[in-house]
């Protein structure tokens, strides 16, 4: 039972370190069961909320929460039917805390104007989980879920959380090395879209679940001795295994006067095609010659750098963890 015990407290641990970096923010208690409203129905008496954290979303004046329910699997525990599983409990939870008032309470801020849904954390604690998850999710029938309109599930496989993690892995240690500012000069970005406008540009600075689901994440941050000098880190999930990849890419960061003057722009790749710099570097050409923005571009273009993330895996002592907060 301790060791059991030991093993979910992985996926807490490295959930608390994970979205921290990610800008967001934790609220109310840990591991805490509160009364199901729907009994008849649920077939429960209480559901589980492991970590409740919250952020503020760019284009709305809203404040996300994300119930989460953090599972810690060996490779074999990983199934088609532990995740619908978990899916249809964390759509019971979610629709019961849109209306549960004791929930509201706990974990609400009174002058927000929340949106809840979930997240189900799946952290395969051996590491040796190599199959495509997603096929896991094929079967999972929708109609069931029943979740309020304005919510949503999302569900980060141990493929996601890996990725995840070598990102926060990687800012850390830009952090360190002194190439990104402190936490609080930095922000990810959410640019002012054709039909949305950045309508929370000061507090809306924490990944998104939508970011965190995306191609690529953008970090942006400012030098607190140069105020007016800008830096955007890409953290680019894709493999880079053409030319047309990057110049999507290249088009997104001019559209949004990312490359611009005083702006240092880096891409960061994880798990990079043998090809991807060489591809990168054509594309670089090719969209000069394609825009004819005369040298100033190419010299805007040719300034971008282009490193690989060093990968690691997060593995935890289960001895360690029992005796630290057994």
């Amino acid at each position: 039972m301790a060791e059991t015990n030991n093993i979910a407290k992985m996926a807490e641990m490295l959930s608390k370190d994970l979205f921290s970096e990610f800008l967001w923010e934790q609220v109310g208690p840990w591991n805490w069961n509160w009364s199901c409203e729907e009994q008849e129905t649920h077939k429960v008496k209480t559901h589980p909320s492991d970590v409740v954290f919250y952020y503020n979303e760019p284009y709305a004046r809203v404040r996300t929460y994300v119930n989460c329910d953090l599972k810690s699997y060996a490779r074999g525990s990983i199934t088609a039917g532990s995740v619908h599983s978990a899916i249809e409990s964390l759509a019971r939870s979610i629709s019961c805390a849109e209306k549960s008032t004791v929930w509201h309470d706990m974990y609400i801020h009174n002058h927000a104007s929340p949106e809840i849904c979930g997240l189900l954390f799946i952290y395969n604690h051996d590491g040796e989980y190599d199959r495509d998850f997603n096929k896991l999710l094929h079967g999972v029938r929708q109609q069931k879920l029943n979740i309020p309109s304005r919510s949503k599930i999302v569900v980060f496989g141990p493929h996601d959380i890996y990725w995840l993690n070598n990102v926060r892995y990687d800012i850390v240690q830009m952090r360190g090395t002194g190439t990104l500012p402190a936490k609080e000069h930095c922000r990810f970005f959410y640019p002012h879209l054709s039909l949305k406008k950045n309508v929370q540009l000061e507090n809306a600075k924490a990944a998104t679940l939508e970011t965190l689901t995306a191609p690529w994440i953008i970090l942006t941050c400012v030098d607190p001795k140069q105020l007016q000098k800008k830096g955007y880190v890409i953290f680019y999930r894709r493999p880079g295994s053409s030319v047309d990849e990057f110049l999507y890419l290249i088009d997104y960061l001019m559209s949004y006067q990312v490359l611009v003057n005083d702006t240092d722009v880096m891409i960061k790749i994880l798990d990079p095609d043998p090809s991807a710099h060489s591809f990168f570097k054509k594309a670089i050409d090719q969209y000069g010659d394609l825009c004819d923005g005369g040298p100033e571009l190419r010299d805007r273009l040719n300034s971008i750098t282009f490193n690989q993330i060093n990968q690691v895996q997060t593995k935890f002592s289960i001895l360690e963890i029992g005796m630290n907060y057994g």
